[in-house]
Order: C-alpha cells, then sequence, then structure tokens
C-alpha cells in the first residue's frame, strides 16, 4: 500500500537511506537507534537520534532531520522513512508528530525495519487532531477583530 506518488522503488532508497541514517544514531543508553530520511524538493535529508544522560534532552531522529532541512532552507517535504531496529516497525512520537505537522500534515510516511518498508501512513492519520499553524492563524485573528 502506497500513501503517495512515490513508487515502491522509490520508497525502498528513501528506506535505505533511514537504515543509513540510522546506524550513526548515538543511543549509548536505551540502544534504540532511530533513523530517518526526508524527501524534499530538492534532494534527501538524513538524522539520526542522538541520546544523552539527561534523558529529556534527547533529540529524536524526525526531529532532528526537520531541524536539519529547515537549516538547509528546504521546507517543502514530500515523504518520510523512519528505521528502527524492530522487530516491529516504530512511529515517531507525540512531539515529532506535532513537529512534522508544521510543515507538512499530509506527509506521507513508511515506517522501516531493517531497511525494508513495513506500515505507510501518514501524519495526518498518526495525529488527526494537530494543532496547525492555520489553527493558531484563526484564533488570533479573530481574538484581534
Amino acid at each position: 500500500m502506497s500513501v503517495s506518488p512515490l513508487t515502491e522503488a522509490q520508497w525502498q532508497a528513501l528506506s535505505l537511506e533511514a537504515e543509513r541514517a540510522r546506524r550513526r544514531a548515538y543511543a549509548p543508553y536505551s540502544g534504540y537507534k532511530v533513523g530517518a530520511a526526508l524527501l524534499t524538493d530538492r534532494g534527501v535529508v538524513r538524522g539520526c537520534n542522538v541520546e544523552n544522560a539527561s534523558y529529556p534532552l534527547c533529540v529524536c531522529a524526525e526531529a532532528a532531520t526537520v531541524a536539519k532541512a529547515v537549516g538547509m532552507g528546504r521546507r517543502t517535504f514530500l515523504a518520510l522513512a523512519v528505521a528502527t531496529e524492530g522487530p516491529e516497525p516504530g512511529a515517531p512520537c507525540g512531539a515529532c508528530r506535532q513537529i512534522l505537522a508544521e510543515f507538512a500534515l499530509d506527509l506521507p510516511l513508511a515506517l522501516v525495519v531493517a531497511g525494508v518498508p513495513r506500515t505507510y501512513t501518514s501524519v495526518r492519520a498518526l495525529l488527526p487532531l494537530a494543532f496547525t499553524p492555520q489553527i493558531l492563524a484563526e484564533s488570533t485573528t479573530s481574538k484581534r477583530l
């Protein structure tokens, strides 16, 4: 099942990029390494999770990847693959879902294990009542009237 114009071969290539990023993760505490590969209108951006002895300061792979893409001036996101070790695929956490929704609520995602897409979904499906920039704009506009 595909949720975007990407072909299975394109999803597979993006999934392998996410797997490569996962191998670079810094996860000495949990051992749970995550990689993300974000397809933008100007190529692929990869990121991985970075843990810290102070757990709240950890950075998720998805958040790291979005921050890297934005820092590179890329804001048109087309697809995201998130790679975990398994055995079951891991979905972005709630905070990362909100970060992704900021840029692309309908972003298609592949949840990947061992470089192979196992589940396809979207940010909207994972965060059906997302707090979006539009909601904020509508709320602040109505208060000014």
